[in-house]
């Protein structure tokens, strides 16, 4: 994906050669977000003294899905940002790992941890070896003998509360459990209300 890249030189003359550098930072990094809509880059020079040589210091402002990403070269270790390579180098390490810290905080944002499907034993046909269970969002499941974990299809009665996996898709009978887990009723988890 081409990142839009936006590149503003302070205290020296545009330069194309450091301009690319940047821009072929900034396309690397649509493998840490996938999501960047804008990036800026402050590309300053610093004027010292004449016998010292000048400093060069890279700031990046990111937009992505969610928020925004700021880093740039620190200013503390002067000589390693006499390069001015050096110093977009530093700039886009720094910018990753904020935008890695970035992505693993949306990412744990965006995940609902909700408790396992759940019900009660509905129906029981102990002889043919399958059953039914009722859930809290009204979806009536099937289930088989053989699903229920351990010699529990036998201790189940209707009424009694499970949790369950689902299989993918539907069965002839509608939805279908692939594994049922008889619980105890303390163990029964509350679903918060909408």
């Amino acid at each position: 994906m081409i990142i839009p890249v936006q590149i503003t030189f302070r205290g020296m003359e545009p330069s194309d050669a450091i301009a690319a550098r940047i821009r072929a930072k900034a396309e690397k990094l649509d493998r840490f977000h996938e999501r960047i809509t804008t990036v800026r880059v402050v590309f300053e020079q610093l004027h010292r003294h004449h016998q010292q040589g000048n400093l060069f210091h890279v700031r990046i402002d990111l937009t992505a899905a969610g928020g925004e990403v700021v880093a740039g070269s620190e200013r503390h270790d002067e000589q390693a940002h006499e390069d001015a390579y050096v110093a977009i180098r530093d700039a886009f390490d720094a910018v990753r790992r904020r935008l890695e810290d970035f992505a693993r905080v949306q990412d744990n944002r965006s995940k609902v941890h909700r408790p396992p499907p759940h019900g009660t034993v509905s129906h029981l046909d102990s002889v043919a070896g399958w059953g039914r269970i009722s859930t809290s969002d009204g979806r009536d499941v099937y289930f088989h003998q053989n699903s229920v974990e351990g010699e529990g299809f036998h201790r189940l009665r209707p009424g009694s509360p499970v949790r369950f996996d689902l299989y993918e898709g539907e069965g002839r009978d509608g939805p279908q459990a692939s594994i049922v887990r008889p619980i105890g009723k303390h163990h029964f988890p509350e679903v918060a209300g909408p």
